[in-house]
């Protein structure tokens, strides 16, 4: 079910589902077929076809959507702009929201220059054109077009029963008949369409529209590559419902989710996406929008990327002659202990008491408490080849840590994909340096040492805290090989060979106050790690390194912020933030009325435009609309069953 409070430790891409609705149209059925073949199709009609090797189960091409005329067509007919303004209708430059990749506009890897690139405007005339041209005439006094021996144009759209959906999805509809393209529509629950045996996962669909999610890194392997096309073979895996096989493409998408130098990511997305606009096995349409709402005299609210939280600089808000900023928020932490509490909330706050080592704007990474980041081009990192032989723990191809046998898959050194056989094989290992800026001092005065990062390792890889994995994916405990702890702003991990993830430059390890003295006479690192959860000094009342303290929390009603003495970077430019909590009805009304500065896209949904809009026309409040991590898009099934 779609949720409002994305959090950051969900890095890679997966489904985003939208709530859903009681309304039920109708559930299709799925039809498993046993007899299996591998095809590859090079011609449609005479008209060289992009490669397209369907994997077993699924080896016939599509009757309409087979050929890439169509897909382009229907492309064409697409109006980005008019869909958004049907959900929208208070967006009024979409520009920034229209998505011509599954990679968005502005993005580090998305190629605005680059001629390969396809680009599909609104240009019915176009998309009528390619129609013909793939045998779909429209007779004269017609609706919709038929093929040489009769059949209709139609094709069946499957989404959720989502009220957002069903109005953009009509807007599509009506576009498509325009352009003699009859869709129809079918909503269905979210369960079926997501569900572990039916829709998606076992591609029963012609045309099927959901959101994906994305984040500063565009990762794509799943969605992309040829072997992670769903089948009975590979009992369903992967996320490549389409069917897309272009060995160009996946050739590429390997290479962008492996390799380390942005610069060789970037081109390798390149191609990507030139293959994927050429071939069009998917249509990208839209970003979700966010929302968030300021007080209008509130200075220096910069919102970070998309999978950031919004507070990463609360430190430089101001409101000229107000010494109390007030934030509204629609849900409540129930602890701010970071190893457990891992909700968007609880990271907008622990991010005012602990500080960030970095935060995404734009489309990349800024370091924040962190120096610069490690890379192999700088020097901060190195990736060497070592020899692993069976029985030796590895990341395999799909980054799991596995013991090396007979049949896993692997990448060697040399960046080759292959199934271990035994022996010796050499892997790449990193090794990488994570250096803090100096200063950083806890809110009781006391400098952060290297004790501090040492206890944080202890704890946060101990399953006793109820922590699985450090607060950022995909840094699992389990990946690490070895940490070594150079100085009080500096220590050095050793990543498991096989563990190739591209944002190895994040540090994977917070700080914790091996210093502190509990109420009851203990020192916290003397703690076993089971109490850990349970200790008012880490839940409620913890320390930090951030630019406030907590002061005082009111379960239910606020949490009070007061700006910490010791903060590195000098005091705030706000002494004191108040977090207040809040329904959606009464912070929409404390927001109209100036009582709160703050209210995030986590708080106010785009069905609370309207209410908001009349009085940022008065001059009490002001709203962003940014896009947001999700995109709506539309999959289409080249090969049935």
């Amino acid at each position: 079910m779609f949720t409002r409070h994305l959090f950051r430790s969900a890095w890679a891409l997966g489904l985003l589902l939208a709530a859903c609705y009681p309304q039920v149209v109708e559930v299709p059925v799925t039809v498993v077929v046993k007899e299996t073949q591998i095809q590859t199709v090079v011609e449609t009609a005479g008209v060289p076809q992009p490669t397209l090797t369907p994997r077993p189960e699924f080896v016939t091409p599509h009757l309409i959507l087979g050929d890439v005329r169509v897909r382009q067509g229907i492309a064409y007919c697409t109006n980005r702009a008019q869909l958004i303004a049907a959900v929208y209708p208070w967006l009024e430059d979409t520009t920034a929201f229209e998505m011509a990749s599954f990679i968005p506009r502005g993005h580090w890897a998305y190629p605005p220059d680059d001629a390969e690139f396809a680009r599909y405007s609104f240009d019915p005339q176009a998309g009528e054109a390619l129609f013909e041209a793939a045998g779909w005439t429209l007779a004269a006094g017609a609706t919709y077009r038929t093929n040489a021996v009769g059949e209709e144009m139609a094709l069946k759209l499957t989404t959720t029963t989502a009220e957002f959906r069903q109005k953009w999805a009509a807007a599509f509809e009506e576009q498509m008949k325009a352009c003699g393209l009859r869709i129809l529509r079918f909503h269905v629950p979210a369960t079926w369409l997501f569900g572990d045996t039916t829709g998606l996962v076992r591609r029963d669909f012609e045309l099927v529209a959901y959101a994906w999610a994305y984040v500063n890194d565009p990762g794509g392997r799943q969605q992309y590559a040829c072997d992670q096309i769903p089948s009975p073979e590979n009992e369903w895996k992967g996320q490549n419902y389409m069917g897309w096989c272009n060995p160009k493409a996946d050739e590429a998408i390997r290479a962008a989710t492996t390799a380390l130098s942005q610069a060789e990511r970037r081109e390798a997305y390149r191609v990507v996406q030139a293959e994927f606009t050429k071939d069009l096995p998917s249509l990208p349409l839209f970003t979700r929008a966010d929302v968030n709402a300021t007080n209008p005299a509130l200075e220096n609210f910069v919102l970070p990327g998309s999978s950031g939280y919004y507070t990463w600089n609360a430190a430089e808000w101001k409101i000229p002659g107000k010494d109390t900023l007030v934030i509204g928020e629609a849900s409540e932490p129930a602890s701010l202990f970071a190893l457990v509490e891992d909700a968007y909330t609880a990271r907008l706050l622990q991010a005012l008491v602990f500080g960030l080592n970095d935060t995404p704007l734009d489309s990349d990474y800024t370091p924040l408490m962190l120096k610069e980041f490690p890379t192999v081009e700088n020097g901060g990192a190195m990736n060497n080849a070592v020899a692993v032989k069976e029985g030796e723990s590895v990341v395999d191809t799909e980054g799991n840590v596995v013991t090396l046998a007979p049949g896993t898959r692997i990448r060697t050194a040399s960046g080759e994909e292959v199934e271990f056989t035994g022996g010796t094989v050499e892997m790449n290992q990193l090794t990488v340096k994570y250096e803090f800026v100096e200063g950083l001092t806890w809110s009781d005065g006391v400098p952060v040492t290297k004790a501090d990062y040492e206890l944080a390792y202890k704890i946060g890889c101990d399953p006793a805290t109820g922590a699985t994995q450090f607060a950022e994916a995909p840094y699992h405990c389990e990946k690490m090989a070895r940490v070594e702890f150079l100085s009080d702003t500096a220590y050095v991990a050793t990543w498991k060979p096989g563990f190739q993830d591209p944002r190895y430059f994040l540090p994977p390890l917070g700080r914790q106050p091996a210093h502190l003295v509990l109420s009851d006479g203990r020192k916290l690192a003397d703690v076993p790690a089971y109490q850990w959860a349970e200790l008012d000094e880490v839940k409620r009342h913890p320390l930090g390194v951030g630019p406030y303290v907590m002061n005082k929390w009111e379960y239910g009603r606020e949490m009070v912020f007061t700006a910490n003495p010791h903060y590195y970077l000098g005091p705030p430019a706000t002494p004191i933030i108040i977090v207040r909590f809040l329904e959606r009805e009464q912070a929409l009304g404390a927001m109209a009325r100036g009582e709160i500065d703050v209210l995030g896209w986590d708080s106010v949904s785009p069905e609370d435009v309207e209410t908001l809009l009349p009085a940022q026309a008065e001059g009490k409040v002001r709203l962003y609309f940014t896009p947001s991590a999700t995109y709506e898009h539309i999959d289409f099934a080249l090969f049935v069953k």
